[in-house]
Parts: structure tokens; C-alpha cells; sequence
């Protein structure tokens, strides 16, 4: 058998690395992630990724919520690993307020916001002084008077932004009625206004199709895609690199589009 010198002098080296290696995978894989989203689309996504994961030895439990609030406190607070189901600036907006520690390290999808209404069928139908219901938290609300104003219902303040409220509204020609509702509970407020602006992922599992429903649908190509969220602690955590193979891969990216058909686009 041939010996190689060079190869003997860095046995040690190969030996640290191959271990090195060795205990990434098994650090990993020793972890179950708690990882939060909320119910509907964000958690049928996320459990195709974890049947992906699993073959990667990484072991996801999903926590499922009910709202906008509680995923972010659970993870400040360490009862979550990561939580998928909020886009950047609602993530801005909830580390400049309540100062979590918390940052984005990949994008998931994006769910186009929509007008629905139960009573009229296009935008030209709205009377004057039609009620309209838009969520109630800023960066949501802000998103929904945005797609409002892009249709030329309300006229919005130049320096408005991301975050406008209905005190940047300068001009109403319909003298339209907004009404404040938390985000979760829009589909049900429907019967009750004339329309709502609801996110996708409340959208679609009260059975409304956004490609089909909506009166006026917001573009694809927005600053509102969803992303993935962790605590800053955990950048170099060694799952998150296994973590986001499995999202962001072939056959979860396959499912969405063949699962929600456009409803809900991939942001990867």
C-alpha cells in the first residue's frame, strides 16, 4: 500500500474536521425547533418544509396562533426557536416598539392583500360613504390604504409611506368610511361593511380566493413579502442553515404553486 507523507501530517487536521462535521449534523439533529406561524397557508407550507427537514435529520414542531402579537412575544421570550408569518415592516415596527431583539434571515411568501366585498362586485360599485374595513394594526393598515390610494379612492399625504394611517388621507372623494378591525377577524367583519381589506393568509381560510374575489388586488411585486424570523442571539445557530434548505427548496417552492395557484407567491 502507498504512503503518502503529506497526507499523514494532516491525518489530525481531517480527524478535527471530519468531527467538526460530525457534531454540526448531530447538534442539529438533537434539536426539535419550535417555529411559529399562523393558521392557514403559513402552516401548510411550513409542514411540507418540515418533511423535508426530517430528512435532513432536523426536527420541527409547529405552534400555530391565532394573530399578529403573540408569535413575536413567544420568541422574544425564547418559547419559539423562529416564526414564519410576518412581512419586514410589520418586523420593524414591532422591534422599534417593544424593542425585541429579533431579525429576518430569509424570506418566505408573499401574500398579496385584497378588497373584498359581499355586497358589490367591482370598486366603481361602492356608493358614497361605503364602509371599509382595513386592519387595525400600523404597518397593515398602512398597506391597505396604500392599495386603496393606487386605485384612486383616497389620496394619501406625498411622505406618507409604508405606514400611513387615515390621518394621512388629504382627499376622499367618496367620502369613504374606514373602520379599524384587527387583521384575524376581517373575514368575519365582512357581512357587516361594505368591503375589507383582508391579508391572504386570513383570506384564504375563510374560503375567499384572491385571484377570484377580490374587487382590486395588490401586485405581486410589493415590500411586503413574509420572512423568516429568529432571535439575533441565534444568527449562527447551527439548524438555521438546514432550516432554510428545507423551506427553500424545490418541493416546497412546487407545492405553493401548485397548492394556492397565485394566491400565494414564493419570495425566493
Amino acid at each position: 500500500m502507498a504512503f503518502f507523507p503529506s497526507l499523514a501530517r494532516r491525518a489530525p487536521q481531517l480527524l478535527l474536521a471530519l468531527v467538526a462535521a460530525a457534531s454540526f449534523t448531530t447538534s442539529a439533529a438533537e434539536k426539535e425547533l419550535k417555529i411559529g406561524v399562523t393558521a392557514g397557508p403559513h402552516a401548510q407550507i411550513l409542514e411540507q418544509a418540515k418533511k423535508v427537514a426530517e430528512k435532513q435529520g432536523l426536527k420541527i414542531r409547529i405552534v400555530e396562533f391565532s394573530d399578529y402579537v403573540q408569535p413575536n412575544a413567544a420568541l422574544a421570550a425564547g418559547d419559539l426557536d423562529a416564526n414564519i408569518f410576518q412581512h419586514q415592516p410589520y418586523l420593524d415596527n414591532q422591534v422599534r416598539d417593544r424593542g425585541y431583539k429579533l431579525v429576518s434571515v430569509g424570506n418566505s411568501v408573499t401574500f398579496p392583500m385584497g378588497v373584498y366585498s359581499k355586497k358589490f362586485k367591482s370598486l366603481a360599485d361602492l356608493p358614497a360613504g361605503a364602509q371599509i374595513a382595513i386592519p387595525n394594526d400600523p404597518t397593515n393598515g398602512g398597506r391597505a390604504l396604500l392599495l386603496l390610494a393606487a386605485k384612486g379612492l383616497i389620496k394619501l399625504k406625498p411622505d406618507a409611506g409604508l405606514k400611513a394611517s387615515p390621518l394621512d388621507i388629504i382627499d376622499n372623494p367618496k367620502k369613504l368610511r374606514l373602520r379599524e378591525i384587527d387583521a384575524a377577524q376581517l373575514p368575519r367583519a365582512l357581512s357587516d361593511v361594505d368591503a375589507a381589506a383582508i391579508n391572504s393568509n386570513f383570506a384564504l381560510p375563510a374560503g375567499l380566493n384572491p385571484q377570484k374575489d377580490a374587487i382590486l388586488l395588490e401586485e405581486a411585486k410589493s415590500p411586503y413579502v413574509n420572512v423568516i424570523v429568529i432571535r439575533e442571539a441565534d444568527r449562527n445557530a447551527t439548524w438555521l442553515p438546514l432550516l432554510l434548505k428545507a423551506y427553500h427548496s424545490p418541493e416546497v417552492k412546487k407545492y405553493v404553486d401548485t397548492e394556492f395557484k397565485g394566491a400565494v407567491i414564493t419570495g425566493w
